[in-house]
């Protein structure tokens, strides 16, 4: 399968990148906006790896377009870490869905945040004082990604992220956001969405939890 990462030489790219390059039939590209960079330059020495420049901000559709034809799913998991929101977490990730279909890719798994589409559970919620702009950049492209596009989609929202080992545990959809992710369990409910019919047209929240991965995604 032919898979493209954008935002791939980040924390959960790079694990899912991994975690992806289990399967050797997949051949993954990953798409950055800084290419010539140490992680970046890591995963392109990797086997079935390639790495690609692309600039969410600038990038036109015909060029975008162009990049996405001939793959079979594209993950987003780019972020701006609130520097550029606009360009990257929603427009920019909007463009990316735009030219998925125009490049007739079916495929799309999105990255996103814990309860982004709730709009009635972060806006002025005192746990989101500092993200309410992030959680805004977040809706409004999950928003487009579940109700505007044709995309066969996944949109994955996690709880927040730590750099913890793996567990394989998770909840999914839990009730109440109460727990943490480590990133590898991230990366790994991404990577097993993929062609797992389950995950088709969902949208998932997730946090740690005593249920395994699988086990998990065949429940939804």
């Amino acid at each position: 399968m032919k898979i493209m990462i954008i935002g791939g030489s980040g924390r959960v790219g790079t694990a899912l990148t991994h975690d992806l390059l289990q399967n050797p039939a997949n051949e993954i590209t990953i798409a950055v906006g800084h290419p010539e960079k140490k992680a970046a330059q890591a995963l392109a020495a990797l086997d079935h790896v390639t790495v690609e420049k692309l600039e969410l901000g600038t990038v036109d559709l015909p060029e975008l377009t162009n990049l996405e034809t001939g793959f079979d799913a594209i993950y987003f998991v780019a972020g701006s870490r609130g520097q550029d929101l606009v360009n990257v977490d929603s427009f920019g990730a909007i463009k990316t869905m735009i030219a998925a279909e125009n490049a007739h890719v079916d495929r799309y798994i999105m990255l996103s945040s814990f309860g982004a589409l709730d709009i009635d559970s972060w806006l002025n919620n005192e746990h989101y004082a500092s993200l309410q702009a992030y959680q805004a950049a977040k809706f409004m492209a999950d928003d487009y990604l579940s109700h505007r596009t044709n995309l066969n989609y996944t949109i994955l929202q996690p709880s927040s992220l730590t750099e913890e080992p793996g567990t394989g545990l998770v909840t999914l959809n839990p009730t109440h956001n109460t727990a943490s992710n480590p990133i590898p369990d991230v990366a790994a409910v991404l990577a097993a969405s993929l062609q797992n019919h389950h995950t088709d047209h969902q949208v998932i929240t997730m946090e740690g939890g005593q249920t395994p991965i699988e086990t998990a995604l065949n429940q939804l």
